[in-house]
């Protein structure tokens, strides 16, 4: 391994994350504590060929600082430089998110769809649970076809508090915290 991932933990209201940077751009943003923890990163090590390293970058410092924002309600509209590391699937999945507005949610049928495949709810859901940068490439606007929240790796908690997060603040009104 050639290279290094910088990485420092953020703890928010809504649990802790694990912010990393590879060669100034933006590679982890996820929860610390869940199932794929281990997966996850041995997939972007593997990937990016580097190891990763405690250390403050000046991309982790601005993440920081944007999520707190997004927190507060200041901002709806990450601009961070972002590598996404994963399959041309995974990729295409996650750019997708990156289109659904702030506010607003899809169904891994509706991902599925705009995919050109809609059989591939299976392997849509499987790339959304594998997404790597949380909140920022926003898997947790994906919600079942009937409406129901399915799996988040932040836990369903979290899940409804943040698209609560954002409805509130998309519609000028707060709501009441879980």
């Amino acid at each position: 391994m050639g290279g290094t991932i910088e990485t420092g933990v953020f703890k928010t209201g809504y649990g802790e994350l694990i912010i990393g940077s590879f060669e100034d751009q933006l590679c982890l943003c996820d929860w610390r504590y869940r199932k794929m923890r281990t997966a996850i990163d041995l997939r972007i090590e593997a990937g990016l060929q580097a190891a990763y390293v405690e250390s403050e970058s000046e991309i982790i410092i601005e993440t920081r600082k944007q999520l707190s924002a997004y927190f507060a309600g200041e901002l709806k509209l990450f601009d961070l430089p972002s590598l996404l590391v994963g399959s041309d699937f995974q990729k295409k999945v996650w750019k997708l998110l990156l289109e659904i507005p702030f506010g607003k949610t899809e169904s891994y049928a509706g991902l599925s769809e705009k995919l050109g495949d809609v059989k591939a709810i299976r392997a849509v859901a499987t790339a959304n649970g594998a997404n790597a940068i949380s909140i920022i490439v926003p898997c947790h606007r994906i919600i079942g076809s009937d409406g129901s929240l399915t799996g988040y790796a932040g836990g369903l908690q979290t899940k409804r508090r943040l698209l609560r997060l954002e409805n509130a603040f998309a519609q000028g009104e707060l709501f009441p915290q879980d």
